[in-house]
């Protein structure tokens, strides 16, 4: 079985001792067996019902019984529980900065900055590492959330000051959030139904348009060092709002590629630590999300002000 998901590559290699991945998870039915192994032509093909679905502890791996719950087959619950639990920080340290902001403006924009580098470091460092840690995963959901509370709190209170509205700036974070949870359900629907068909292809599309907006974010920072605003990009301007609405859009079909690799995983009965990663990479998408919906919705309202 093939599969672009780093996730699920490395679950495998790391799924016991030499020859789990042969012999499989002590299951035959759960597709990785020498027919249907990964990374081999089996992949497409449905899952032989007869073994798909028995109980993992029964039979384990195939040099004896499972001895922990790190070694269960990660299900559903594992990964909405770990995303939850992820999100709940991200926006508890959101909530403090976002606050910490009106009382001490230069302490939040110091944690502002330390979560922006902090997280991008140790996001990069889980992603390419593939941690399954939860210490890492939840220290970076802070780092986050750090970056999440900060730039709300600017951008709210920059549409404070441009409009003269005291309720502008709440109502642009209320809203941000909002469009973030009906954007995440448009893309469950979307997915589940199968009206979004996340093929090979599709992923590499998404893939390197999001490496693609990743460079052009990158020029428009070195930019702004020489000239206000850079290139303009995340500016009020007509192009600004181009850029924000394309952006809006890559975000939310990260998440079509995280639901793929939460469903390949299910079936193939990975060990239920990885759902960790799988949180980790759905906190990622939906924060990112967030971010591009409170700057498009900045965006628009600062446009309408002038």
């Amino acid at each position: 079985m093939r599969s672009s998901n780093p996730v699920l590559k490395r679950a495998l290699q790391q799924a016991g001792p030499a020859g789990h991945a042969q012999q499989g998870y002590g299951q035959p039915g759960y597709g990785y067996g020498q027919q249907q192994g990964y990374g081999h032509p089996g992949y497409g093909q449905p899952y032989p019902p007869q073994g798909y679905g028995q109980p993992y502890p029964q039979q384990g791996y195939p040099g004896g019984p499972v001895k922990d719950a790190a070694h269960q087959p990660m299900t559903i619950d594992d990964v909405v529980v770990r995303t939850g639990m992820t999100l709940g920080v991200v926006a508890l340290f959101a909530v403090v900065n976002y606050f910490l902001f009106g009382a001490a403006p230069a302490a939040a924009m110091g944690l502002t900055l330390v979560g922006a580098l902090g997280g991008l470091v140790l996001g990069l460092v889980i992603a390419f590492k593939q941690i399954t840690n939860p210490a890492a995963i939840l220290s970076y959901a802070a780092l986050e959330g750090l970056l999440v509370g900060g730039l709300s709190a600017i951008l709210a209170t920059s549409l404070t000051l441009s409009t003269g509205d005291a309720g502008a700036g709440g109502a642009l974070v209320t809203q941000a959030v909002l469009g973030t949870v009906v954007v995440f359900a448009v893309m469950l629907a979307l997915y589940k139904f199968r009206v979004i068909k996340v093929t090979d292809g599709f992923v590499k599309v998404v893939t390197f348009a999001v490496l693609g907006a990743a460079a052009l974010m990158l020029v428009n920072f070195v930019a702004s060092f020489f000239v206000a605003g850079g290139i303009g990009l995340r500016e009020p301007t007509p192009l600004g709002l181009l850029v924000g609405l394309v952006f809006v859009v890559l975000a939310a079909l990260t998440l079509a590629l995280e639901f793929r690799g939460i469903e390949e995983g299910l079936r193939a009965g990975i060990p239920n630590r990885f759902a960790w990663q799988f949180a980790f990479g759905l906190t990622v998408s939906l924060v990112w999300l967030y971010i591009e919906i409170l700057r498009l919705l900045w965006i628009i309202k600062s446009m309408f002000a002038e």
